[in-house]
């Protein structure tokens, strides 16, 4: 039962990785040039918010990666690094996250 845990774990921050990743593209391509572009504010207020709270799920999905699947340290930090760079997160799961 406790593999079966630590490959939830780590199922799950590669999902919300993903989608995380999604958004932050869907933030900085779609909605902030409808802001600057065609002055349509409500959409950067959307996909913010959006992407902060999915945003916070990552984080929350990397300490339980951490806690449970015993994600090392470095490889915590290399997730949190890939949320902040445009497509990082798509690849994250090759370079920091094994199963085990």
């Amino acid at each position: 039962m406790k593999a079966t845990q630590e490959h939830r774990d780590i199922s799950s921050l590669k999902k919300v990785g993903f989608i995380e990743g999604i958004s932050y593209l869907l933030l900085i391509g779609v909605a902030m040039p409808l802001k600057y572009l065609a002055g349509i504010k409500i959409a950067v207020t959307i996909a913010g918010t959006l992407h902060g709270i999915l945003f916070l799920a990552f984080m929350v999905a990397i300490i339980q990666a951490m806690l449970r699947a015993r994600l090392k340290p470095l490889n915590a930090f290399i997730c949190f690094v890939a949320s902040l760079i445009p497509f990082a997160t798509f690849y994250m799961d090759r370079y920091a996250i094994s199963e085990k």
